[in-house]
């Protein structure tokens, strides 16, 4: 066996010489690749209302939300459903000039897809890469998570992969977000409602 092979790099070149068609996205998550298809209309319709409270909360300062952006951390490639990062992304570049730097980005917010593949996604294997990478908050929205729930994730441990401080929140109730430039935000039915 070639002891030089490098499985992270072999990864991080058929990423980015991947040509997928249109309404497919492809992340490095947890040292593999992961296509999956973009949202169905509910997804759609919980991220762009979380970014239109997250838009008006952030008016005004040096921070914004970002979608369709790849944001990178060791060779890892994600593409979350929002981010938190500066209004000016040219700020946080990543080395290979792909996307962003994980280490400029303050919260990340994924909605969970359905299918029990796309919920452990979120759940689980997102979740401990975020961690690792040191994002201080991430937010799942997830309509399948009981009657629907928003968990908040703090304090993140990147050497266990792990989030130290959760909160889940059942729909109908807010969910506020602790830390960081959307810290105080409250989410709840105005996103949340079917």
């Amino acid at each position: 066996m070639d002891q030089s092979f490098d499985l992270d790099e072999y990864l991080w070149q058929t990423w980015q010489a991947m040509a997928l068609p249109e309404g497919y996205r492809a992340e490095i998550i947890e040292g593999a690749i992961e296509v999956s298809p973009t949202g169905r209309r509910r997804h759609a319709v919980l991220i762009s209302r979380f970014r239109r409270a997250l838009d008006a909360h952030l008016a005004g300062g040096d921070d914004a939300a970002h979608q369709d952006v790849d944001v990178i951390h060791h060779r890892r490639s994600w593409i979350p459903d929002l981010f938190v990062g500066p209004l000016e992304l040219d700020e946080i570049p990543d080395e290979d000039d792909l996307g962003v730097d994980a280490s400029g980005v303050s919260m990340i917010v994924e909605v969970a897809s359905p299918g029990r593949r796309d919920i452990e996604r979120d759940r689980v294997r997102k979740r401990r890469e975020y961690a690792r990478a040191g994002i201080p908050v991430y937010v799942v929205v997830d309509d399948h998570d009981g009657d629907g729930a928003i968990t908040v994730l703090t304090s993140p441990e990147p050497k266990k992969a792990e989030y130290t401080d959760e909160h889940r929140i059942p729909y109908g109730k807010d969910a506020v977000i602790p830390e960081g430039p959307a810290k105080g935000l409250a989410i709840g039915d105005d996103v949340t409602r079917t």
